[in-house]
């Protein structure tokens, strides 16, 4: 059997713009992986690149030109499931990013984030066809980077990675999405809260997955990961993380008793 080289591949989705196309791949990578078809190619250097492919649209936006968005109307929820569609398409491309950029990993770092990959490239075809159900398709409404944009400062580091995406603007939709679900149910859009709801059971284990190699490299580098985090996040977030926050389903995800009564204290 002829194996394919795991970073070549992943390099071909971060590049790819068609939306479509880019989570065919993901997918299809992730069959690869399961059925025993990939090699790590470690010896493969590193490209350096500011942005993954994406498409023409949506237009990217400074957030705070994003209007605000009533989950009380059709226009509003289909503002806010488009935008959680960009929010799921730059996971898409984060969670290959973090199998392409950082070498040297254990075999189940590269297993995990490629299923997380594939997670994300499912949660955003849920919401391209609930989008479809009503004439409305991604990129119809603007939107804003700032998922990628933290993914670039932490380019370098992946341990840093782990703390600043999964951890803090990942976890970010655990605090906001049960309370948006129950909006839905209410407002009898009963579709779009049952999409939401799945996407933030699954969430739960993306974020434990950051929270698990975020602890392993810790221990690598002899680091205490209690503190750690705490440390990250008032260097890099100088307002501090924004609650009320899901401290059950964060716990769910690997957050240890002092990073949550750090959180509780905000």
């Amino acid at each position: 059997m002829m194996r394919m080289k795991l970073f070549d591949q992943v390099w071909k989705i971060i590049n790819v713009s068609n939306p479509v196309e880019k989570c065919i791949l993901t997918s299809d990578l992730y069959g690869h992986w399961q059925n025993g078809e990939l090699i790590i190619d470690h010896d493969t250097p590193v490209a350096v690149f500011a942005s993954a492919g994406r498409p023409e649209k949506p237009e990217l936006v400074h957030p705070r030109k994003l209007p605000k968005r009533s989950l009380h109307t059709l226009k509003g929820r289909l503002r806010f499931m488009h935008a959680i569609a960009h929010i799921e398409f730059n996971a898409i491309n984060l969670a290959c990013d973090a199998v392409y950029r950082f070498r040297g990993m254990p075999v189940d770092y590269y297993r995990d984030w490629l299923a997380v990959a594939a997670d994300e490239a499912r949660h955003f075809q849920l919401l391209t066809g609930y989008l479809s159900e009503y004439e409305c398709q991604y990129g119809d409404y603007p939107a804003h980077n700032g998922l990628w944009d933290v993914a670039a400062k932490s380019a370098e580091d992946v341990m840093l990675r782990m703390a600043l995406v999964p951890r803090a603007l990942e976890a970010r939709g655990l605090d906001v999405t049960p309370a948006m679900v129950r909006t839905l149910n209410d407002c009898g859009d009963h579709k779009a809260a049952d999409i939401l709801d799945t996407i933030y059971r699954e969430e739960i284990a993306h974020v434990a997955i950051g929270s698990h190699w975020f602890k392993y490299i810790c221990r690598q580098r002899k680091l205490d990961a209690d503190t750690v985090f705490i440390q990250i996040i008032k260097e890099h977030f100088t307002e501090g993380l924004r609650g009320p926050f899901n401290l059950p389903a964060r716990k769910q995800a690997g957050f240890n008793a002092q990073e949550l009564r750090y959180l509780s204290n905000k």
